[in-house]
């Protein structure tokens, strides 16, 4: 009498997994219970050293008579701002033309816009 292995699965082989995963979980479970009885509520870390308050004040000391670094952080004076607003002046022995007024330059513009303006409507543009 011999088995041959067949097509089908082989539910003896199923069975026994099947028991011994089911043994596994319960000593697991068995294990975990054990643990959480007798688990001691936590060992802490040794407790830091205090340091002693005169270290301390003797570093605060030297933090004082440590000279800082200097910030440029310097407020400009109103006639300086003024200043600044002005339009920059040439050297003088330079001539430079000068720069034309707001309203001259809107005129300008609105004559160009209507020049623009006839160009697309002849389709030129």
């Amino acid at each position: 009498n011999m088995k041959l292995g067949g097509l089908g699965p082989d539910y003896e082989a199923i069975k026994e997994k099947k028991q011994k995963l089911k043994l596994q979980k319960e000593y697991s479970r068995q294990i975990n219970e054990y643990n959480m009885k007798n688990i001691v509520v936590g060992q802490r870390l040794p407790a830091k050293p205090q340091v002693s308050s005169v270290s301390r004040q003797k570093a605060l000391e030297y933090a004082k008579k440590i000279p800082r670094p200097k910030t440029f952080i310097t407020r400009q004076s109103d006639q300086e701002v003024e200043e600044e607003r002005d339009l920059p002046q040439a050297p003088k022995g330079t001539s430079l033309p000068q720069i034309p007024s707001l309203e001259s330059l809107w005129s300008r513009h609105e004559k160009e816009k209507e020049v623009v303006a006839a160009f697309k409507a002849l389709h030129i543009l």
